[in-house]
């Protein structure tokens, strides 16, 4: 049985909240405004509302709003645009138009949306895109014509040059998605591509070497489509806040975005129509939803939809009939489902087709296709077979097309697998597993091939919009036809990596673009030179000028792959970890060996690092373990030999650091572990075969540590920073290893995972310091000295299924991240006076820190604050005293972890050491002399920087009984609890008998207490008998929270 199903349109009405014909701004929450909600033509809108403009978009917005973690907001620009504009672009640029007749309802003019960058930053607000341009008279507009609307080919790099607004901005991208399509925009003089690299599209100009980037995307893009004209580009990705973009292709200009059209899974699958009109979508999902937009309307809801049956197979490809926009096609690589769409709803019918169909076998299914003549379509398969669908039965009713369709023949071709098929002009077009692009005429008769035997399989063929006629020897063949084989170049793209352009003229493949096919892992930039090396997990290395944008040299490593790259300071080294454990040493020009292969390490390199004198050369692997390589003379010649390796942590190395010992130039050399260790090695003491251990540290105490660098001498006191996985950066002193610090980080939606100190620039003052970072999907710039304040960050996406590596140019003019299994590298420009300006305008002195309070300055939460603090001020002079008081703005040190508790503060006892020895030795190294007191701003700052991000969790609660308690009779983790009141006095921060008996007496509301100055002695007496009975046996993490610590705590939201 042919499975099929008609479903009900959508509610053509539906959308957002606030629906209106009047004009809205757009909010900086994401919500969309949608200017008209009106029947009539939207001709005759545009002329009665000739200044209507929107303002609407998909920025992802990120900023740190208290002390929570921010999620992906979208957000808008204002991009200021005629409402005409892409009405009358479609109709003078796009054809067949005469099959819309029962298409439904007048179209609404289009809303206009920017979301022009995927950035973070906690004071960004509404920018202009654009500029809206105004000429005396314009085809009836009144006077008024948009950029899109007077966009020309090409238009999109003009505005190249003018300098970026944001600390970081977007300048380069290395590398792109091989699984989607490469498309030609133009041909001939200009040859300009459009490819995917992870969120971003890239229009990239290859004759003059530049890019431009359309960004706006918060997760990878998952699927594109471009329309036959070239002009209209519809990206669309998948994960959280998934979005649907439109962009002008011309201007650049994002036109239109749709939110939330799969909000569980995104987007799988997505085409346009011939006529640019409609896009239709498949989700990603295991249960599979098919929708129709009319995205030149404003409606948010699409035109119709069905739900896909499972055993339909997961439906990775759409296309749409050229010849009736109401009909597309998918498929999955074993069902093909035929779809027809009206003003009742989507009808679809899935034909079966198996091996028993034609007694032969079928192959999975790549793509399908319509044939020109309008009645039959086709599919190619892995078995090099074209499968031919046509109508059974002659029913009137068009609703019933899908259903009738059935495959009608199974026609073999060749023997390699298709991955390929289209339909070009009067042509059916192949492209296989081998690489070859095959020709047929209407009967499926052979014309043609291309094939060159260094091209990979074949991902995508892509046409240039001029055509050309073809030589004589390539006229068809076909008795039916005498017309000339009409034929344009092409770009072919190749599943490993590599585009192609393909000129009929000369009949030969130039290669445009190769790039890596596996993870690029690791990066690093020339000490001295504008290169930057790329390392791949396929064990290719290239070395790229970031300045000239060009590949200079590369080398395969053809048993390996590259997982770390480092050079050494002088620039004549680099040094290559590999995923066997091998390290390499080559020349940094040539990428030649300059000694032979070591391999010392037990398991793949993850860090490799050189000392400052180029003496030195250590590495850490997955197994935990530090090596170290030392430079030595060989027959005049230097070259690097294994000294020594310990396995010096138990848990995974964060980072390796060399450093100069201070009052000497010896190196000295770090590690730092997820086990919370510092470890740091005596070098000169180290033999062969013995690497010694100087000192080994535990940094903390129930946090993570990720990673590790040199803090700038921007005082007497020297210090190493650190993060960790709470959002906190802490500074140590450089020898005796004491937290001298601890701040509150960036908060971008993840922790810091690696850091590293900006070099000056040479415009920039000496005096100043940036420390670059990356978290889990992000990039960004701080601020140094490091005090908390959140406006002295900012972030941007980078790579949202993960950054890899970072790297720095010399002179502090770029950032470089790579993006592991996106295969991509971005080069980002830096723009100090851009952050600078943001702090600024966040404000000075605890400004930015009162925002960080619960209500501000002026909230409740301030106010209580002060009433502890001035209470601790009264109690440290005594409650009852009679004595005249002495006015103080400050309160004893001792006091301080009092108000911590009272402010639902709940710091361990080494935390309150650490907090009151930030404080006592604050000036320490400059006076001498230690501080016995704190003031109110103070207090608040040390409050905002200790406090945990996410306060209070119940999650946090429930993982500790899950690792500490047992399943009783009903299934519930539960302690003992006698097992609870042993592991409070012997594990952890212990408590003596006394001490918890008189605590939990407390919380339990029966310690004997007065108002006075002093708390009343406390009598044990009764302690064992109270806890019995007030305590139950067992106990749950909720009767713990709630009944014994009596908190109210709330889960942590998911973001």
């Amino acid at each position: 049985m042919d499975a099929s199903c008609e479903v009900t349109p959508e509610d053509p009405t539906g959308g957002r909240a606030g629906v209106n014909s009047e004009l809205k701004e757009t909010s900086q929450d994401g919500q969309t405004a949608l200017e008209m909600a009106t029947q009539q033509d939207p001709l005759a809108a545009a002329k009665e509302k000739e200044d209507a403009l929107e303002d609407a978009g998909a920025d992802a917005l990120l900023s740190p709003s208290g002390m929570k973690i921010p999620g992906t907001l979208t957000t808008t620009w204002a991009g200021r645009q005629d409402m005409t504009a892409l009405r009358n672009a479609l109709g003078e640029d796009t054809a067949a138009t005469a099959h819309l007749e029962d298409a439904g309802s007048p179209e609404q003019p289009p809303a206009f949306s920017d979301p022009m960058g995927a950035f973070s930053s906690p004071c960004s607000g509404l920018r202009e895109q654009g500029t809206q341009q105004r000429s005396g008279e314009d085809d009836g507009c009144d006077g008024s014509a948009s950029l899109v609307w007077a966009a020309m080919p090409g238009m999109v790099f003009q505005e190249d040059n003018q300098s970026s607004v944001h600390p970081l901005s977007l300048s380069w991208v290395l590398g792109y998605n091989s699984s989607l399509a490469v498309h030609s925009l133009m041909d001939g003089e200009d040859l300009v591509l459009l490819y995917v690299s992870s969120h971003t599209l890239v229009i990239y100009d290859v004759l003059k070497n530049r890019q431009h980037h359309l960004q706006g995307h918060t997760n990878v893009i998952s699927c594109l489509c471009v329309s036959e004209d070239r002009r209209w580009v519809a990206t669309a990705d998948r994960g959280p806040d998934a979005l649907i973009i439109v962009w002008d292709s011309f201007s650049g200009i994002p036109v239109h975005t749709i939110f939330e059209s799969h909000p569980k899974d995104g987007v799988g699958a997505i085409a346009i129509s011939h006529d640019a009109k409609y896009l239709a979508t498949v989700s990603a999902g295991t249960v599979q939803r098919v929708c129709v937009w009319d995205w030149t309307s404003p409606m948010e809801k699409p035109v119709c939809s069905a739900e896909l049956k499972p055993e339909f197979g997961y439906q990775d490809y759409v296309f749409f009939n050229p010849q009736n926009p109401h009909e597309f096609v998918s498929n999955s690589k074993t069902q093909v489902i035929f779809y027809l769409w009206d003003k009742e709803g989507l009808h679809y019918g899935a034909p079966v087709l198996n091996s028993q169909t034609f007694q032969s076998m079928v192959g999975y299914f790549s793509q399908s296709v319509f044939h020109f003549n309008n009645s039959q379509a086709l599919t190619a398969t892995s078995s090099g077979k074209l499968v031919v669908w046509d109508t059974v039965g002659h029913s009137k009713d068009l609703r019933a097309r899908p259903r009738s369709m059935k495959a009608t023949n199974l026609v073999p071709i060749q023997k390699d697998s298709l991955t390929v098929l289209q339909v070009f002009e009067s042509c059916i077009v192949t492209g296989d597993v081998k690489g070859q692009v095959k020709f047929y005429n209407g009967q499926l008769q052979f014309l043609t091939c291309y094939s060159h035997s260094e091209v990979g399989p074949i991902q995508s063929i892509s046409f240039s919009r001029t055509s050309r006629d073809a030589s004589p020897d390539c006229s068809t063949s076909s008795s039916t036809s005498s017309q000339p084989f009409i034929i344009r170049n092409f770009i072919l793209s190749t599943s490993d990596a590599t585009v192609l352009h393909v000129a009929i003229d000369r009949t030969n493949f130039e290669k445009v673009m190769e790039e890596t096919k596996e993870a690029v892992n690791a990066i690093a930039c020339h000490p001295r030179q504008a290169h930057v090396a790329v390392g791949s997990h396929c064990g290719m290395l290239r070395l790229w000028d970031y300045q000239q944008n060009k590949y200079l040299v590369s080398r395969i490593f053809t048993h390996t792959g590259i997982q770390c790259l480092s050079y050494d300071p002088e620039g004549y080294f680099l040094a290559v970890g590999c995923t066997d454990g091998s390290v390499y040493i080559l020349d940094a020009i040539s990428l030649l060996s300059s000694c032979k292969e070591l391999k010392f390490s037990h398991g793949p390199v993850t860090h490799i690092s050189f000392s400052h004198d180029s003496e030195y050369l250590a590495t850490a692997d997955e197994k935990y373990s530090v090596t170290v390589y030392k430079r030595v003379l060989q027959n005049g010649n230097g070259c690097w030999e294994h000294l020594a390796g310990l396995h010096s942590h138990y848990k995974p190395i964060r980072s390796i650091l060399f450093g100069i010992q201070l009052g000497s130039n010896e190196p000295r050399l770090l590690s730092l572990g997820e086990d919370r260790q510092l470890v740091e090695y005596d070098l000169k003491c180290s033999s062969k075969d013995h690497l010694v251990v100087l000192h080994r540290d535990r940094v903390e105490q129930a946090a993570v540590p990720l990673c590790l660098a040199w803090y700038p001498q921007l005082s007497n006191e020297s210090f190493i920073l650190t993060a960790n996985n709470c959002y906190k950066l802490k500074l140590y002193n450089t020898t005796t290893k004491m937290c001298r610090k601890t701040l509150l980080g960036p908060t971008y939606g993840s922790p810091l995972e690696k850091i590293q100190i900006l070099p000056a620039t040479n415009t920039a003052d000496p005096q100043k310091h940036y420390l670059v970072y990356t978290t889990k999907d992000k990039v960004g710039l701080q601020i140094l000295p490091v005090d908390g304040n959140p406006h002295k960050s900012s972030a941007f996406i980078c790579h949202p299924d993960g950054v890899s590596d970072l790297a720095s140019s010399f002179d502090g003019r770029y950032v470089f991240t790579a993006g592991g299994d996106d295969c991509t590298v971005m080069k980002w420009e830096v723009n100090i006076n851009a952050l600078d300006a943001t702090a600024s305008l966040g404000g000075e002195g605890l400004i930015p820190f009162y925002n960080l309070l619960d209500g501000g300055r002026e909230g409740e939460f301030f106010k209580e604050l002060e009433d502890y603090f001035y209470y601790m001020q009264l109690r440290s002079h005594g409650i009852d005293t009679l004595e005249t008081r002495e006015v103080s703005t400050h309160i004893p040190l001792e006091e301080m972890p009092s108000v911590m508790r009272a402010m639902g503060f709940y710091p361990s006892e080494e935390k309150i050491e650490e907090m009151i020895n930030e404080v006592k030795f604050s000036k320490y190294v400059d006076t001498g002399e230690q501080v016995t007191k704190i003031n109110l701003e103070d207090f608040i700052k040390l409050y905002i920087n200790h406090r945990p991000v996410f306060g209070l969790s119940m999650t946090e609660i429930q993982q500790a009984f899950q690792v500490l308690g047992y399943d009783n009779e009903n299934g519930d983790k539960v302690i003992d609890r006698g097992d609870l009141l042993l592991l409070l006095q012997l594990r952890g921060e212990r408590m003596t008998e006394d001490e918890l008996a008189q605590c939990l007496t407390t919380l339990l509301g029966r310690c004997p207490g007065g108002g006075g100055s002093k708390p009343d002695a406390y009598d044990p007496s009764g302690a064992a008998a109270l806890i019995e009975e007030e305590i139950p046996a067992e106990i749950t993490a909720e009767i713990f929270t709630a009944d014994i610590l009596s908190l109210p705590v709330a889960e942590k939201k998911k973001r």
